[in-house]
C-alpha cells in the first residue's frame, strides 16, 4: 500500500512531482555502507533539497542516520528551523554581514573566510552574547570562496583564539573530484592547512559525494548531496564504492485531452512534428515554465498504462503532447514523465548536455510534490 502525504501547498493543477521517501531511506542506507562508521554525513539539502522539497525529507534523513544539513543560504537554514529541525545547519556558501546575527539567533552555523567575517561575528557577540558557530571555509583550488591555504594557518590560529566565536570546523569543496589529478593537489593543499593546524574536537570535511566514494583523505565527516536523491555524480574511473541507488523523483500529468491529427497537419507551435497518418494526440498540462526543457521536445517519452509513448511538437510554457499511438487512454489518466526506473532524469541530461543536479532544481518551481512511502 502506498503511504501519501502532500507538501503544505494548495493547487489545482493535473500535474506534480511524487517523492518516495522509502527509496530516499534505502539511498541513505546504501550510501552509509562506503562510510567509515565513526564519520558523520551531512546531507546536502540546498536548493530546497535539489528540487525535492528540504522541509518534508529532513525528517527522513535523520531517522536514517544523517547527522547534519549543509544548505546555501541563512533563508534556507532558518526554513528547516521552522519545520523543527534541531539538528547542526551549515551554511556551505558565503553569508551577508547583517545575517551573521539571525544565524547565531537561529543555531545556525556558517563559513567564514575573512577579517570582516571575524569582525561581524565579534559585533554579534558583544551586541546578543550569543557566539556565533563556523566553520573555516579553505579554497584549495575551486577558486570560488574561502581563505587560501597559503594564508589559512594564520587565519585559523586567529580564529582559535577568538573568544567570541564558537568554531566547530574547517572545510574545503573538490572542483573536480571526477579526476583525479586536480584532486590530489588540492588534497595535499587540504593537509598542508591541517596538518599544521590544531585540530582537536573540530570537524574535517572535504568529501562531497563523488570524493566520497572515491578517495580516501584525513576527515571526519562526507558531505553528500546528489546521491541522497538517487542520482549519481560523476565519478573518477577508479573508485572505492559505488551504492545502488533509487531515483526518489517520479513527474506525473494527467491526460487533458486526447484528439485526432490529420495526415499533414502539425503539433505545437513551428509544427516541428507533422502527422504522416492519422495520429491520436495526448496534452498534459506540464511545460516548459514547470521546468522541462524546450529544448527536449520531439526527444523524451512517456509512460501509459505500462506502454510507452512518443512526446511529439514544440513542449510549450503549460503543455504538452504525445503520440499514443495504439495505446488504450482517456482523459484523467495518468503519464509518467521521469520515474525510477528507465525515465531517469540523467537521460534528459544527457539530452540536454548538462547535469542531474540543474534538471532537479529546475522542476521545483510551480509543480506541487507528493510525499509516499
Amino acid at each position: 500500500m502506498k503511504n501519501i502525504r502532500q507538501s503544505n501547498i494548495n493547487v489545482h493543477k493535473d500535474a506534480w512531482i511524487e517523492i518516495n521517501l522509502e527509496y530516499l531511506a534505502e539511498n541513505i542506507q546504501e550510501i552509509k555502507k562506503g562510510i567509515p562508521k565513526d564519520k558523520k554525513m551531512m546531507a546536502i539539502v540546498k536548493a530546497d533539497a535539489y528540487g525535492h522539497g528540504a522541509q518534508m525529507l529532513a525528517q527522513t534523513m535523520l531517522a536514517s542516520g544523517v547527522d547534519a544539513f549543509g544548505v546555501s543560504s541563512v533563508d534556507e537554514g532558518l526554513d528547516l528551523r521552522a519545520a523543527k529541525i534541531k539538528a547542526p545547519i551549515l551554511v556551505v556558501g558565503a553569508i551577508p554581514l547583517w545575517a551573521v546575527e539571525s544565524a547565531a539567533q537561529n543555531d545556525i552555523a556558517f563559513s567564514i573566510f575573512n577579517e570582516a567575517h571575524l569582525k561581524a561575528c565579534k559585533d554579534v557577540f558583544e551586541r546578543t552574547g550569543i557566539k556565533p558557530k563556523v566553520h573555516v571555509k579553505l579554497d584549495t583550488g575551486m577558486n570560488r570562496i574561502g581563505v587560501r591555504s597559503e594564508d589559512a594557518v594564520a587565519y585559523i590560529n586567529e580564529v582559535q583564539a577568538a573568544e567570541y566565536l564558537n568554531f566547530e570546523g574547517i572545510f574545503t569543496h573538490l572542483a573536480s573530484a571526477e579526476e583525479e589529478v586536480p584532486t590530489k593537489e588540492q588534497i595535499r593543499r587540504w593537509h598542508s592547512v591541517i596538518d599544521n593546524v590544531d585540530t582537536e574536537g573540530l570537524l574535517l570535511h572535504i568529501q562531497n559525494t563523488a570524493a566520497t566514494f572515491s578517495y580516501d583523505i584525513k576527515s571526519n565527516m562526507s558531505r553528500v548531496g546528489i546521491s541522497l536523491y538517487g542520482l549519481y555524480p560523476d565519478l573518477p574511473p577508479k573508485f572505492n564504492y559505488k551504492p545502488v541507488l533509487k531515483q526518489i523523483m517520479s513527474l506525473k500529468g494527467r491526460i487533458t485531452n486526447i484528439h485526432t491529427v490529420k495526415p499533414n497537419e502539425g503539433v505545437s507551435y513551428s509544427h516541428t512534428f507533422t502527422a504522416y497518418e492519422p495520429t491520436r494526440v495526448a496534452t498534459i498540462p506540464i511545460g516548459y515554465a514547470d521546468g522541462v526543457a524546450r529544448n527536449l521536445s520531439n526527444k523524451i517519452w512517456g509512460e501509459l498504462n505500462g506502454e510507452k509513448i512518443r512526446q511529439i511538437g514544440n513542449i510549450t510554457m503549460d503543455q504538452m503532447m504525445f503520440d499514443l499511438g495504439e495505446t488504450e487512454a482517456e482523459v484523467g489518466d495518468v503519464v509518467t514523465l521521469l520515474n525510477e526506473t528507465d525515465l531517469s532524469i540523467d537521460d534528459w541530461a544527457n539530452l540536454l548536455g548538462t547535469i542531474n543536479y540543474e534538471l532537479t532544481c529546475r522542476l521545483k518551481v510551480r509543480l506541487p510534490r507528493v510525499y509516499t512511502r
